[in-house]
């Protein structure tokens, strides 16, 4: 069993490469978990557990919710085997104990591989120690807790620790004289920190080093502004200290340091070392020229199966290449030629954003200058995000210091166009919402390649800005009984083959349907395939089934009919009541009681949502799960236990 805090709060169980994950269901129920995890083989009081989980007065049966949450917690553990592992939830009085090997946490290992390390007096096994230790984050600190002051504390201590393993890191790269190394340590985290003065001081001295004088005084001077601004005082001893050092020693232009001379010593002929010499910050092309190589796609998807066809169009659309055979050579060793933009449209849940990423990772090599992402939001339930706020976190990501970012979006969006234009650059624009909010956005340099991914068509980009269209569509019976196989285990699968198709064929082919229907089997690993196909047979319980809180189908289709007008969403629902399967314009008409022809521009615009599909000249295609939607049977969402999975790897 592995326990989790850096990142998600996770239990996993099983064999490494078929591990699955416990569902510990809600938020309430995984902070209970997350105290116990961060007091392991000691007692943790109800009173301390109530003040955690309530912010505000906690209601007057607030002992029996937690005494429900533990009920129900070591039910869940006992499922995944906790016995076996030395694992016991037990009580003692008004107070609870996680007796736990420390092992299985992944905070103790963290503690564990850091105090080893040892910077100064072992460098070279520090590095594979704090690397190691540095690995095993995920994300946020304990991300899907509640949001209370205690456990808004403990977050923030462990991310003071990781904080001072990546210094620590850096310390041993520069030790060994890895000084290029330390920088890539140190960029993102003084990016994410930018008024931490001892992490700013460290990455000065390490771009100085490694022979970028004018980068690491420009990250004096945007500090010391930023803490001008923000706090209204001046920079500390230790960003004071790092910026002298560097003036005293440096010579006017930038060169590699090493030896007598960077100290400021006299030469091998006698000679002073070089006096000091101030140096303004750099123009934000020639600082932005020496940053390391940004990436910002997200993980890798987990069990990415299929879509071979629609890979190798995204391969010859971005690169003008192939994709390689199976087998054969490796993925990215073209680079792209034509600047090109692919855009990915289709239905909610058919994994738009995972097969971007995926081929993103595939084909890194391609783009040696970096890979940039940035979720849109365009399709997420709220405010979509304003593309000036993704151009600046773009320009700090390729190296520009914060305080030479343009205030006008159209400066920021030419500044932005002249970094990329000397780049080989992949500019992954996820969940976009309309054209307009994408076209900022493109880099426009010949050797980039852009990926939209939209449940609109977005035929404005393909109009003006010759984006090449990728449909995607579900996938078929063989890659969706795959796709089980692979989040489930292929034994499982295989011991019932005709229940996995019938899945499938329930799920519409929907990744993220199949994903929640695997979220349910692994949370109950006794049901056959067969039990849950019956389930999902009774339409009023499929949509339920499929979603676990503000996760799956239903989230998903919520959030596409969210952007249709009234009329449009009407149409929708008198659709989902009153046809089976296809319908054209005068049947759509006679059913919703509406003007024909106003009737066929709503229709265009569902089909432009992927809410319906056109497979031939007026003829219109509901899916069966946008239609149980329509029918609002939406009965029982959020209450059913092994929620869906919101990985987004084939989701999208």
């Amino acid at each position: 069993m592995d326990f989790s805090l850096l990142g998600p709060v996770t239990v996993t169980a099983g064999p490494p490469a078929a591990s699955v994950e416990l569902p510990l269901g809600p938020a309430k129920r995984r902070s209970v978990l997350a105290m116990l995890l961060l007091r392991p083989n000691a007692t943790v009081s109800m009173e301390q557990l109530i003040s955690s989980l309530w912010e505000d007065e906690p209601p007057a049966h607030a002992r029996t919710v937690i005494q429900g949450h533990v009920s129900r917690l070591r039910a869940a553990l006992a499922e995944g085997g906790a016995e076996h592992h030395g694992v016991e939830l037990t009580t003692h009085s008004s107070a609870y104990l996680l007796r736990i090997p420390d092992a299985l946490i992944d905070t103790q290992r963290f503690d564990q591989l850091t105090a080893q390390a040892s910077p100064e007096s072992a460098p070279g096994e520090a590095v594979q120690l704090l690397r190691q230790a540095l690995g095993l984050w995920r994300g946020p600190a304990l991300t899907g807790t509640v949001a209370s002051p205690p456990f808004a504390a403990a977050a923030h201590a462990l991310e003071e620790r990781r904080l001072s393993a990546v210094e620590a890191l850096a310390r041993a790269h520069e030790a060994l004289g890895e000084h290029e190394q330390a920088v890539r340590a140190l960029h993102p985290a003084a990016v994410a920190n930018p008024l931490r003065e001892g992490l700013i001081a460290a990455l000065m001295l390490a771009l100085y080093r490694s022979g970028r004088q004018s980068d690491a005084i420009a990250w004096f001077h945007r500090t010391r502004q930023l803490l001008d601004d923000d706090l209204g005082v001046d920079p500390g001893q230790r960003l004071s200290a790092a910026y002298q050092e560097i003036l005293r020693a440096a010579p006017a232009a930038d060169g590699p340091r090493g030896g007598a001379e960077a100290a400021g010593a006299p030469g091998p002929a006698g000679q002073p070392g070089a006096q000091p010499v101030a140096s303004a910050p750099s123009h934000p092309l020639s600082a932005a020229a020496s940053a390391p190589a940004p990436e910002l796609l997200p993980r890798p998807p987990a069990g990415f199966h299929g879509r071979g066809a629609e890979l190798a169009e995204l391969t010859r659309l971005a690169l003008g290449t192939a994709e390689p055979a199976q087998g054969g050579a490796a993925a990215g060793s073209g680079y792209p030629q034509e600047g090109g933009i692919a855009l990915l449209s289709g239905p909610a849940g058919v994994g738009k954003t995972g097969l971007a990423v995926h081929w993103g990772h595939a084909h890194a090599a391609a783009f040696p200058d970096g890979r940039l992402f940035a979720d849109l939001r365009g399709f997420s339930g709220g405010e979509a995000v304003v593309p000036d706020e993704v151009l600046r976190d773009f320009l700090l990501a390729l190296g520009t210091p914060a305080e030479q970012i343009p205030t006008s979006p159209e400066a920021a969006s030419a500044l932005y166009r002249s970094l990329a234009a000397r780049r080989r650059l992949l500019v992954v624009l996820d969940n976009a919402g309309s054209s307009a909010q994408v076209r900022p956005l493109l880099p426009g340099g010949p050797h980039c390649a852009t990926l939209v991914t939209s449940r609109s068509r977005l035929d404005g980009l393909i109009a003006t800005d010759a984006a090449r269209p990728v449909r995607l569509h579900a996938l078929g019976p063989e890659d969706g009984v795959a796709l089980l196989g692979g989040l489930l285990g292929p034994a499982r699968v295989a011991e019932d083959p005709e229940a996995a198709r019938e899945l499938v064929a329930l799920c519409d082919g929907l990744p993220l349907a199949l994903r929640a229907a695997s979220a349910q089997l692994m949370a109950r690993p006794r049901w056959r395939l067969a039990r849950l196909a019956a389930a999902l047979r009774d339409e009023r319980r499929r949509l339920a089934l499929l979603s676990a809180e503000d996760t799956g189908v239903a989230a998903a289709l919520r959030n596409s009919v969210a952007r249709l007008s009234a009329d449009d969403a009407q149409l929708l629902r008198a659709l989902g009541a009153g046809f089976a399967r296809e319908v054209n314009t005068a049947e759509a008409a006679a059913l919703s009681g509406a003007d024909p022809e106003l009737i066929q521009d709503s229709l265009e615009r569902l089909a432009e949502m992927h809410l319906l599909d056109e497979e031939a000249t007026n003829r219109y295609v509901m899916s069966d799960l946008v239609k149980l939607f329509a029918q609002g049977d939406e009965s029982g969402r959020g209450n059913t236990p092994g929620g869906a999975s919101g990985d987004p790897s084939q989701g999208g």
